[in-house]
């Protein structure tokens, strides 16, 4: 069991270098984590891209309708998250000198609530905090 956070989930959608890397590390996950931010985060990156012309309408609708299917889809699970959610996360951002950014600091604070301590990331801030909580961190294709 792994969480995935948004800076991997979205190479899947978005081909880059490490894509390939990332799918393989994915369907060989019995279940990937993901929890409704990392849902948020990668429409809101999405539609960014759109709105920056970086793809066209119909390769956005097609991408955001891909996304959908492939959080539905095992190894996928989506886990709801839980009202403490942001109090978790400031008791971690207290407890340790790596700086990442407060969606990144939702995140590791849902994996906690989840009791998942494994995460797949390319966000190397996030990676830092997260190894200093004593999570595993996985990067495909940068390891």
């Amino acid at each position: 069991m792994i969480y995935i956070d948004t800076s991997t989930l979205l190479k899947l959608f978005i081909i880059d270098g490490q894509s390939v890397a990332v799918d393989h590390a994915i369907y060989r996950e019995s279940s990937v984590i993901a929890s409704p931010l990392t849902e948020l985060e990668a429409s809101v990156q999405l539609r960014g891209i759109y709105l920056g012309g970086g793809m066209g309408a119909a390769r956005y609708d097609r991408t955001r309708g891909r996304l959908a299917e492939t959080l539905a889809t095992a190894p996928f699970v989506i886990r709801p998250l839980v009202n403490r959610i942001f109090s978790t996360a400031i008791v971690q951002h207290m407890k340790t000198t790596a700086h990442c950014r407060s969606l990144d600091r939702l995140h590791l604070a849902a994996m906690e609530e989840m009791g998942v301590s494994r995460l797949m990331t390319h966000d190397v801030r996030q990676a830092e905090a997260a190894r200093e909580l004593g999570y595993e961190v996985v990067m495909p294709g940068v390891e």
